[in-house]
Parts: structure tokens; C-alpha cells; sequence
């Protein structure tokens, strides 16, 4: 088994990725099927993933993202996704443990209504903040994931969010959270690691 604490610390943000180099479906669908394990609020499951590989709609992202040349060069480039509407889901989502018996109709019934009501009275800036919330825990482990199948990543939050939109398709009540380019990473002019600061300094107990 790989060592953990080896993968986090190998990850970087590569800034520079060794051009045409390709992942295939397949690749992408091994990292996939770990970071569907991700967690998210009340197992819903907030986040979906765009694979840009096809090098016209890649040239749209890298128009969107400012024309950074780390887009051009990864091997794809993926827009992580926060579904506003996934309390929507609740019901399908539930509908094992009912089948199963692991809970009956009526802690079904008060599921899908808790979890309904809990979004609606709280409105639209909540769902979008979720959207965002899980989407980013979900995403953390998809390039933890991508590391340990030897890939690297890079997220990158510098884009126009409503051209990003345009060029994939994207349905209204998604969020466009921030892109990662993956591929592998050239290490001829690599920096050093960047200051991380002592735990002492950004973790409190009890209070601030």
C-alpha cells in the first residue's frame, strides 16, 4: 500500500507539465473510482467532473483561463462542478437503504423531507455555497488520488467562469468551482516547496 503521508507530501501544483503526453478514459476512471468516496453533506454527492480532452474545447479553456500555457501542456484539463440542486437527489440516493431494509419507509419519508427542507429555508446562497463546499472536499482527494497514480495536478481558480460555462455545455444550476490541469509534470526548472507555515501557528484549541 502507498504510503499516505508520501502521497500528500509528493503532491505539488505543477506549473509546468511535459506536453503531449495522454491520459486515456480509462486512467481517468481509476482515479474517479477513488474519489467517489469523497465525503459530502448528507451523502449527496454535490460534485460532477469535466474531462476537457479535446484539444478544440482545451483551446476555449485556455482562452477562459487567461491563456495559461499550464492548460496547454497538461494532458487534460478538468472542470470540478458543484451541483446547486443536489438535495434534489436525496430520494434516489436513499432509495438502497430502503430496498435493503436498513431503514424503513417512514425514516425514508423523513429523510428526503429533512434534508429537502434543510436546503430550501436556507436558499439560494446556501445551495451555492455547498455546491462549492463539497465540491472542493471532493476535489482535494481527486488530486491526492491522480498522485498516487502517479499524475500530477494543478488547481487553478484564474478564470472566467461564465466562458468556462460556455464552452462545456453547463447546465444552469451548476457551479464552475475551479479547474485542474493534470498531466506530468516537468521538473527541469522546478522550485523549491513553498514556505508552509508551523502547525502552531494555524491550529487553536477551545478557542482562536
Amino acid at each position: 500500500m502507498t504510503d499516505f503521508s508520501e502521497v500528500v507530501k509528493g503532491r505539488r501544483s505543477a506549473n509546468k507539465f511535459i506536453p503531449d503526453i495522454g491520459i486515456s478514459e480509462l486512467e481517468v476512471e481509476e482515479i474517479m473510482n477513488t474519489v467517489k468516496f469523497a465525503p459530502s453533506a448528507f451523502n449527496l454527492q454535490h460534485t460532477h467532473y469535466v474531462v476537457v480532452k479535446d484539444p478544440d474545447i482545451k483551446e476555449d479553456i485556455y482562452q477562459a483561463a487567461y491563456k495559461q500555457y499550464k492548460i496547454q501542456s497538461a494532458s487534460a484539463v478538468i472542470v470540478v462542478l458543484g451541483n446547486m440542486d443536489a438535495y434534489k437527489d436525496v430520494a434516489r440516493i436513499n432509495e438502497g437503504f430502503l430496498n435493503l431494509g436498513v431503514i424503513n419507509k417512514q425514516e425514508y419519508d423523513m429523510t428526503v423531507e429533512s434534508v429537502s427542507t434543510f436546503y430550501e429555508d436556507r436558499g439560494e446562497a446556501f445551495m451555492r455555497d455547498e455546491a462549492i463546499r463539497n465540491a472542493s472536499l471532493s476535489a482535494q482527494l481527486f488530486m491526492l488520488a491522480a498522485k498516487e497514480k502517479g499524475w500530477d495536478t494543478c488547481p487553478m481558480i484564474g478564470f472566467d467562469p461564465e466562458l468556462v460555462s460556455k464552452a462545456i455545455h453547463l447546465p444552469e444550476r451548476y457551479v464552475p468551482v475551479l479547474l485542474v490541469a493534470i498531466g506530468k509534470e516537468d521538473t527541469s526548472k522546478q522550485r523549491p516547496r513553498g514556505y508552509r507555515k508551523p502547525v502552531g501557528e494555524f491550529v487553536s484549541y477551545n478557542r482562536f
